[in-house]
């Protein structure tokens, strides 16, 4: 096996070294994008040699329209006599999907036959369908953005594609971030969340509580809203953190908190990150300016910047929008499996409406 190529690079390469040529060639009149987006660490540029062993290697999604559609199994096989066994030292040639392990495929040399290469043959409106539950991004529903998984709208905006004759890509530029009011509406709960947790760090610490003390995710989630920028899911979340565009000063005061062995210290620390993150909020201009100091939580000697503030303060900038009454409880993503879960759902249609329902509880 050669030197780890990162999966990007790798499928990029493949397409233009070895299927851009087989179809333009065989299909020359077909109008069509291709690109490798989606699942997958190696969209989001965090694969490595361990993720080699499944759904991982030369391979690329398909977009034909819906004229062109009819000859998706035709397109197919010619690809798959004409393709290469290898690329870069990597097998073109992959399992069937296993039935008992969702689908997965993995990577199988062969050195005879026709290869099965992991190439996803779709019309771009069907892929959105199975990926959110609708293809008409102009018109995604606010209680809908809270109901599609974050790291799934993630997967898509972090994509490339390599030709792209169906202009994709300005398909998908309509959801590259959450709408002005969902935006302000998870701000506001995740403030609301850290009001109700503020004194934890010190409570649970004297109480023994070692794990419950250290509380940090929804400070993270709040740095990733006040950049515009998709949150992954759980295995991610810390590796796309440390890579975020914020003052360093953040990440190291939360990295100290999570580590603190020390009770003090790490209530020090936290509320120094929470009220850097007041700050990255009182510079985004979202709202008014939301004045704090760090002071004792009711007369307890427990530290708080009292987050309720900045969660009012937001709140207010929904008053005559559909949030204007709406509990502050965020959106599923923030729940752990959301993306598994959504992968699960059927009748996408009926839940949006449950969750529409939820929200409005």
């Amino acid at each position: 096996m050669s030197q780890f190529v990162k999966g990007m690079e790798l499928c990029r390469n493949f397409f233009n070294d070895c299927a851009k040529a087989i179809i333009e060639d065989e299909f020359p009149d077909l109008k069509y994008s291709a690109g490798l987006i989606g699942y997958g660490s190696d969209v989001l540029g965090y694969d490595d040699a361990v993720s080699t062993d499944h759904m991982w290697g030369p391979r690329f999604y398909l977009f034909l329209s819906k004229e062109d559609i009819s000859e998706k199994n035709y397109i197919f096989s010619v690809l798959s006599e004409n393709l290469p066994y290898t690329y870069k030292g990597y097998s073109v040639n992959f399992t069937e999907p296993d039935p008992n392990d969702c689908g997965v495929q993995h990577p199988e040399f062969i050195k005879a036959g026709t290869v099965n290469p992991l190439i996803f043959i779709q019309t771009f409106d069907d892929y959105l369908n199975d990926q959110l539950g609708t293809s008409d991004l102009n018109h995604i529903k606010p209680y809908e953005w809270l109901a599609i998984s974050e790291h799934r709208l993630l997967s898509l905006v972090s994509g490339q594609f390599f030709v792209d004759g169906l202009h994709c890509t300005e398909i998908i530029s309509k959801i590259k971030y959450y709408p002005r009011d969902v935006k302000l509406y998870l701000i506001s709960s995740n403030w609301e969340n850290i009001s109700s947790e503020q004194a934890f760090v010190k409570r649970c610490g004297e109480c023994g509580d070692e794990i419950g003390s250290r509380i940090c995710e929804r400070l993270m989630r709040l740095c990733f809203l006040y950049r515009d920028t998709y949150a992954p899911y759980s295995k991610w979340l810390g590796t796309a953190f440390s890579k975020l565009d914020i003052d360093d000063t953040i990440k190291q005061e939360i990295y100290g908190a999570l580590s603190a062995n020390n009770l003090s210290e790490r209530e020090k620390r936290i509320v120094k990150a929470q009220s850097l993150v007041a700050d990255l909020h009182n510079a985004s201009g979202l709202t008014q300016f939301v004045d704090y100091q760090i002071e004792n939580y009711f007369g307890r000697d427990i530290k708080v910047i009292f987050a309720d503030k900045f969660a009012e303060t937001t709140a207010q900038q929904l008053v005559g929008t559909v949030f204007e009454n709406t509990p502050l409880i965020g959106s599923l993503s923030q729940i752990g499996g959301v993306s598994s879960i959504f992968d699960s759902i059927v009748d996408k249609e009926k839940y949006f409406k449950q969750i529409k329902e939820l929200y409005l509880l």
